[in-house]
């Protein structure tokens, strides 16, 4: 069987190339299409299978600009030639699930979310960007919500990765969805074995510096409550949150796997801000034994067990979160508990899941 793997583009390794990477893991020896590839930006195991890219490949200083082109990416996705295959599998936060197939092939799409730049978070996306990067948008966004809807006839059955996506999927494009959560690796993500959590001084946001990341807002609550915060992340307002931050608050940059362990397993906890599909780092958090503070919205709330993981407070407001830190610090957290918890996320579990699905879906062929 000819397999073709999708996905919407190839310049780092966050939570949605963890899942491609488990794709490549299961069919070594399909084809990946994606619409920009920044060479080794992703782990050895997707830089290893066969990479086909869009015609974005060719614009200048397309892996930094990418997201410039947004009108363009249904026209490239489009543009793929999949006749011949006969699997399509696509991990799409944008238009991977978009592409265009034969009459006779299977397409399951993974969805990360629909598109959220003209959905559920337009607002937020438009707030703080230029006038003519809003105004284009508004120009665009009818014509990419429209074909948002019309490319998801291409997908034959969505994996939606929470209920909260789901949710987004029935709601945006009138289809059913499965949920399969992610994949954590709980094997690397583990407890310290020589240090006592009674020591910690520290809490932890890991995350990249874009609005609704809410970074500037944990900010602002702790230079309100004075603890030590340290800053995993980068991204365009690196400069302005590094302007706000007082003398506790640490900015880290990006680090390798094993000083995110690290980290993860030295903080009193994680705090989780923003409104996320899934939320893969606050259960990698707590695979090491952390517990989380997280808004009570969005995928969070199906990782994080309310007084026994982490607590979650209500609104994003430097008061509402400062409320919800100091009831956490009166709570006694079991790290082993927690990481119960999180190795429900594992890997293996998720690839024994998209294996038995995709198989069940050929055998009804």
């Amino acid at each position: 069987m000819k397999i073709a793997l999708v996905h919407d583009w190839l310049t780092g390794m966050r939570g949605g190339e963890k899942v491609l990477e488990i794709f490549c893991e299961l069919y070594p020896k399909s084809t990946l299409f994606t619409l920009v590839h920044k060479k080794n930006s992703c782990s050895d195991i997707i830089e290893r299978m066969e990479i086909k890219t869009s015609f974005l490949q060719k614009f200048p200083n397309i892996e930094k600009n990418y997201r410039n082109y947004l009108i363009l990416m249904p026209k490239a996705v489009e543009s793929f030639n999949l006749s011949g295959f006969s699997l399509i599998l696509s991990s799409s936060h944008c238009v991977a699930k978009g592409v265009k197939k034969d009459s006779n092939a299977l397409h399951i799409s993974y969805v990360h979310t629909p598109m959220r730049y003209v959905w559920d978070m337009y607002d937020e996306y438009i707030r703080n960007v230029s006038f003519f990067q809003k105004y284009g948008l508004m120009l665009v966004r009818k014509y990419l919500q429209n074909w948002d809807k019309k490319s998801s006839s291409q997908v034959d059955y969505f994996i939606a990765n929470s209920q909260n996506i789901k949710d987004r999927i029935k709601k945006h494009y009138n289809r059913d969805a499965v949920v399969i959560y992610p994949p954590v690796d709980t094997e690397f993500f583990v407890l310290s074995d020589t240090f006592s959590k009674k020591n910690e001084e520290y809490y932890l946001v890991v995350s990249a510096f874009v609005q609704y990341k809410k970074v500037d807002l944990v900010i602002g609550t702790f230079n309100k409550l004075g603890y030590r915060l340290k800053i995993i992340g980068d991204g365009p307002m690196e400069k302005k949150l590094k302007s706000i931050a007082k003398n506790n608050i640490e900015f880290l940059g990006w680090v390798n796997n094993e000083k995110l362990r690290f980290y993860y397993q030295h903080a009193k906890a994680l705090i989780f801000p923003q409104e996320e599909d899934f939320g893969i780092t606050s259960v990698e958090a707590q695979s090491c034994g952390t517990p989380v503070v997280g808004i009570r919205k969005g995928g969070v709330m199906e990782t994080v067990i309310e007084n026994v993981t982490g607590v979650f407070f209500e609104e994003q407001t430097i008061d509402s979160l400062s409320t919800a830190i100091e009831k956490f610090n009166k709570i006694n957290f079991n790290p082993q508990t927690i990481r119960q918890n999180a190795i429900t996320f594992s890997k293996e579990k998720f690839k024994k899941q998209i294996f038995n699905f995709v198989e069940e879906k050929i055998k009804n062929l």
